[in-house]
């Protein structure tokens, strides 16, 4: 794969004045076969939570990713919309076992692939960097669903007060991350840290939130 791109990101939100929140809860996509994509998004393991149906014929099935905020519609689309159009993200925290789930549940997962400043290659980013690594699958209609590894969230991009964690995979593996920031820490220092629980809270808290300072080649809490 080779292809060049460049992204400009904010490096701080800006705040809103009386700000209204709008939170995005439903993704619609279009499909040719209403009960083949719902035993498809069922076998991925995402939860069932309706199949709506009308006097009028219309029908809409909603089912929603595990720890996600948003969920998924698909049925009789008013307008109609052509199958292959659609195409969205889910972020995983750790994307080779989130490759491994879904083979292991018979979906057919593309092969890795990575996101660098030289544009798109095979593979793994070599150093699992955040927002780097993907791989997608699509649904029978032809519907594109981009796997992505995010562990640390880029500045601007979030609420910075927004320190929850959606899911235990998501802790432990923030969990993790910290840990080993932290022995680099105590090493800096040249001694143990008994106040490690606010270092890792700080730690967590800022990589989540996109915060995190490079200071010698270690993500510090500022």
């Amino acid at each position: 794969m080779s292809q060049t791109a460049t992204s400009i990101y904010p490096q701080k939100v800006e705040p809103i004045v009386a700000a209204i929140d709008m939170k995005l809860e439903v993704v619609v996509i279009p499909v040719s076969d209403i009960d083949r994509a719902k035993k498809f998004y069922a076998g991925l393991g995402w939860r069932f939570d309706a199949d709506f149906r009308f006097v009028d014929g219309y029908r809409s099935i909603q089912f929603t990713p595990p720890s996600s905020a948003c969920s998924l519609h698909f049925g009789t689309i008013r307008p109609p919309a052509s199958p292959r159009s659609a195409k969205g993200y889910l972020i995983v925290s750790d994307i080779v076992a989130a490759r491994n789930a879904l083979l292991a549940r018979g979906i057919e997962v593309r092969e890795f692939f990575h996101v660098g400043e030289g544009g798109v290659s095979d593979g793994l980013d070599p150093e699992r960097r955040s927002y780097r690594s993907r791989a997608s699958f699509d649904d029978p209609d032809g519907n594109t669903w981009i796997l992505q590894e995010v562990t640390a969230r880029l500045p601007g991009l979030v609420d910075p007060g927004a320190t929850s964690f959606g899911s235990v995979s998501d802790l432990a593996g923030a969990m993790r991350r910290a840990s080993a920031a932290h022995e680099e820490h105590e090493k800096r220092i040249g001694q143990k840290d008994a106040n490690w629980p606010d270092w890792y809270a700080a730690y967590m808290a800022a990589e989540a939130s996109g915060t995190l300072a490079e200071v010698s080649g270690t993500k510090l809490p500022k």
